[in-house]
């Protein structure tokens, strides 16, 4: 059988080479500099994670482009100055941000973030749904036992597609009457498929489609003839996710909470029309990736987009730790 992964992988390996060999083919300070500078607004297929923002975010330096080119700067100044290279500091005064430390904001809510770590090859395995389902339904009951007003499970944390497993989402349903229950799971609607929030509160159930997905991995980003192509060719035929044009809010006790699914929260789509909303909630499946860094690397991007939203964002995840990232 052929696995597209290894593809797609080699594909951005060799374009991400062709872009460092762009970088080093002239042996010039300013060229080198711009083509940096130039790098931090590029997004390879879409996918956004490549910023120079983050290495300053725990730092006395400001997360925005205007630092990133006054650091430059500064470089280009120590590198050019023959004499008096103590100028070069000056750049970096005006890239530094003193502001005061973090807002705690904490919504008048009491939350259970269940705290899962199970193994991705279990997760789609069918002899292991019903254990998997138990350990769902035993963070259910711990938060209803300790009177919390809302429990929130990760992405896919049911991995079925919960709209068509109605004795499944009957259980749910009836679990809502005692608590507010926000999970992960697929969504079938209009012959699509999608990754999808369901928030169920007092017997109804409302949808959150997720807005971004993930390049390669939830959708193609190329032009339609490669997607069929992709598709037909490794997949059988099956087409992309679906996606939701719009984020979603859900309101819990009159508090408006901002849906995220994994990666769109550390997107900038996800934080558009925010309207008032102070809080996000991010759910998370990161056991596709362990081991690895990819966690480091998705905690200091909700770093960064909290501080740039001004969100307080709840990430409730799947194969690594929760965290609560405040502005």
């Amino acid at each position: 059988m052929i696995y597209l992964y290894p593809v797609v992988v080699l594909g951005i390996g060799l374009l991400c080479g062709l872009i460092f060999f762009l970088f080093g083919l002239l042996n010039n300070t300013i060229y080198k500099l711009v083509v940096l500078f130039g790098f931090s607004f590029l997004n390879i297929f879409n996918f956004n994670w490549f910023k120079y923002e983050v290495l300053f975010i725990d730092s006395y330096f400001d997360t925005s482009k205007q630092a990133i080119f006054l650091v430059l700067f500064s470089v280009f100044l120590f590198v050019s100055l023959k004499k008096f290279k103590f100028i070069s500091l000056a750049p970096l005064f005006f890239a530094l941000n003193l502001t005061p430390t973090t807002t705690i904001d904490n919504p008048n809510i009491k939350m259970h973030l269940a705290q899962l770590n199970i193994n991705q090859h279990k997760k789609w395995d069918k002899t292991y749904q019903s254990e998997l389902y138990k350990i769902n339904f035993d963070e259910i009951n711990k938060a209803i036992k300790n009177k919390k007003d809302l429990v929130v499970l990760p992405e896919t944390a049911f991995p079925t597609v919960l709209n068509k497993n109605q004795a499944l989402l009957d259980n749910l349903i009836a679990k809502s009457y005692f608590i507010g229950i926000i999970t992960g799971s697929l969504y079938y609607e209009n012959n699509q498929y999608y990754n999808a929030t369901y928030f169920i509160k007092d017997g109804i159930v409302q949808i959150a489609k997720k807005v971004v997905l993930v390049p390669f991995g939830e959708e193609i980003p190329l032009p339609k003839y490669f997607v069929d192509l992709i598709n037909n060719t490794f997949y059988g035929g099956a087409s992309d996710y679906a996606k939701a044009s719009n984020p979603t809010d859900f309101e819990i006790n009159n508090i408006k909470f901002r849906n995220a699914i994994c990666y769109e929260a550390t997107t900038d789509k996800i934080f558009e029309n925010l309207n008032g909303t102070k809080y996000m909630l991010a759910i998370s499946n990161n056991a596709w990736f362990m081991p690895s860094i990819q966690s480091t690397i998705q905690n200091k991007l909700f770093k960064y987009y909290a501080k740039k939203y001004e969100v307080t964002i709840f990430h409730i995840v799947n194969g690594s730790k929760n965290g609560i990232f405040r502005y």
